[in-house]
């Protein structure tokens, strides 16, 4: 008798039974709550120890951006939902364009509600998806709690092939790493409190990494002033009341001083806030900015008159 061949898998720690929990069915409800915080906390602890390798990515994400490349985010269910949630939270925060940060997500937008069956499983699809949207220079970061989605490792292939340089956001740190895969995060939150639900401790340490990623490549991009959302795009009331609270916490001037400066600059923060720390008017302070590549510190430390 002729044994089929098998793919062997190294089992990630996600899918294995956690030891801590295997009484929570039987507790009172404050007692299962408790257990999943006590879990949770885990997670922030397991992400400073991929840090650095999260560093490279961040550097790499800068790269492309600065020479006019994109970001592409690839994942399937929980991870793909995940980065379609930070690529769309960047644009009105930091006011990037919208092209900047690009998710791909297995089995398109139906899947953002409903599960498609076997797109995770479709290494052609997100190959054939990478293929068509990668340009050379791009960056790529995979998301697997398992390590060894089909769909994002086909997709991650093929960027490779197209000339992009890649990273993996992995929860299964004995998975092999992937051929051309450029930087490697594997985060070890260990075993769920429900085995094999990852969308609890490896969902939230991949919504922790996306958002360090994505913020860290803000701030190395001058979207930010110190800690303060210079960049972002007042859309709404309670964004141009947040506009102005920045504005005067930024610059110590009266609100009236960052009203006026606001409208002498069309709305644009930096703008105002270069006009009102260095002196110099709104088409002065636009050009220190595009000479600066937009970062605010940098413009600021050519400003012979600034008083920052």
């Amino acid at each position: 008798m002729t044994v089929p061949s098998q793919v062997v898998h190294v089992d990630s720690p996600t899918e294995q039974r956690n030891p801590r929990t295997t009484e929570i069915d039987r507790m009172p409800t404050i007692g299962v709550l408790r257990l999943i915080n006590s879990e949770d906390r885990r997670v922030p602890e397991a992400v400073g120890e991929v840090l650095p390798q999260l560093a490279d990515a961040v550097d790499l994400a800068v790269e492309a951006l600065r020479s006019g490349h994109r970001v592409h985010y690839v994942g399937a269910g929980t991870s793909g939902r995940l980065a379609v949630l930070d690529a769309a939270e960047l644009v009105p925060t930091y006011n990037v364009p919208p092209d900047w940060f690009v998710p791909h997500h297995a089995g398109g937008d139906k899947a953002l509600r409903d599960a498609v069956e076997n797109a995770e499983d479709d290494a052609t699809g997100g190959a054939a998806e990478l293929s068509a949207a990668v340009e050379p220079g791009d960056f790529v970061l995979g998301l697997t709690a398992s390590g060894r989605t089909p769909y994002v490792l086909g997709g991650l292939a093929a960027a490779n092939r197209r000339g992009a340089r890649t990273a993996l956001v992995s929860g299964n740190p004995r998975a092999v790493r992937p051929t051309g895969v450029d930087v490697l995060i594997a985060v070890d939150t260990g075993p769920e409190v429900i085995a094999g639900s990852t969308r609890m401790k490896a969902g939230t340490a991949q919504k922790t990494i996306l958002t360090a990623f994505s913020t860290a490549t803000m701030i190395k991009l001058g979207r930010t002033y110190s800690n303060l959302m210079v960049s972002m795009k007042a859309t709404n009331a309670k964004l141009r009341g947040r506009t102005l609270r920045i504005l005067r916490e930024a610059t110590g001037a009266p609100e009236q001083d960052c009203v006026e400066a606001l409208s002498q600059a069309d709305g644009d923060l930096k703008i105002a806030l270069m006009h009102l720390l260095c002196g110099v008017d709104a088409n002065t302070a636009a050009s220190m900015l595009d000479a600066s590549g937009g970062h605010v510190r940098d413009a600021l430390h050519a400003c012979t008159a600034c008083t920052a």
